[in-house]
């Protein structure tokens, strides 16, 4: 079968809420730059980019195979409007899908869903024992996700002290994991992973030629639930916000942006055009 696609030497793995898209609480104080909306929810402007940041995106796509890896739902990232769409591949729910032209790819959910099955407790027993749990004085929102995993959406200041260290000690006993990003904390089966699916894409863009033999890897992420992503790229970035940030989590691999909120997407996306073998003409966003 003849190759159509441009073989490209780099494929980057992204982060997408608080490292590449911001909501309006999350581009942080005192930030006054120009900002493009790229997702609506009922009509109403939800998240954004710098517009520099947007006109960047597009550019990045011209040296790297761009994933969008979230952990977000199907229907959750498909609200996003994203510069560079539509994506040949993109990775939701965690790693738990892998859309392939925007259509959830059925195998790799049915391997997913057998491993999860395999090696913990299932979504229904973890969902009983989080809702033992927790109770309206700090619990907002309850949530299943895709079949796969479950979140709170809390008051984080009135989370009872040691919930979380608690919760992720269960949850580990029995083949998950608990983090905390922002108001939200997951319950996420371990064998549900970003990193997992990041490599799944990656060999299936070399196999079909789309990727070059021995490309580089580069990936972007602000939170626990990024940082293995994050370890096993060649070279990773991580904005000086997030969970991670907090964590004060660091790898060799890892360089950490200068600024924080919005102005971090911008950088990251700076970072990662500067790490890919760019097209002659493209150049980094200079200083304001």
């Amino acid at each position: 079968m003849l190759f159509s696609r441009p073989r490209r030497q780099t494929l980057v793995a992204t982060d997408l809420d608080r490292t590449m898209i911001y909501s309006r609480n999350a581009i942080a104080a005192g930030t006054d730059v120009p900002t493009v909306c790229v997702e609506h929810l009922d009509g109403d402007p939800l998240s954004f980019m710098t517009t520099a940041a947007a006109l960047r995106m597009q550019s990045l796509t011209e040296p790297a195979a761009v994933i969008p890896t979230t952990t977000r739902t199907i229907k959750q990232f498909e609200r996003i409007k994203l510069p560079g769409a539509p994506w040949r591949y993109a990775i939701t729910s965690n790693g738990g899908n892998i859309l392939v032209d925007g259509v959830p790819d059925l195998r790799w959910r049915i391997d997913i869903d057998t491993k999860v099955r395999t090696n913990g407790a299932t979504l229904s027993e973890v969902t009983a024992e989080l809702r033992s749990r927790i109770d309206d004085s700090w619990v907002t929102k309850f949530r299943e996700a895709d079949d796969l995993f479950c979140y709170l959406v809390v008051r984080p200041k009135l989370v009872p002290e040691g919930f979380l260290a608690d919760w992720d000690g269960w949850c580990r006993a029995h083949g998950w994991s608990a983090s905390q990003q922002g108001r939200k904390i997951y319950a996420m089966p371990q064998a549900v992973c970003k990193s997992r699916a990041v490599a799944e894409v990656r060999r299936r863009l070399t196999e079909s030629g789309e990727l070059v033999e021995g490309a580089t890897t580069l990936a972007a992420g602000d939170g626990a639930l990024d940082a293995e992503m994050l370890r096993a790229a060649d070279s990773a970035i991580r904005p000086r916000h997030g969970e991670l940030e907090q964590l004060n989590w660091t790898s060799p691999n890892l360089t950490i942006t200068q600024a924080s909120g919005i102005l971090a997407g911008e950088e990251i996306i700076n970072w990662l055009i500067q790490e890919s073998p760019a097209p002659a003409g493209i150049q980094p966003i200079t200083g304001r």
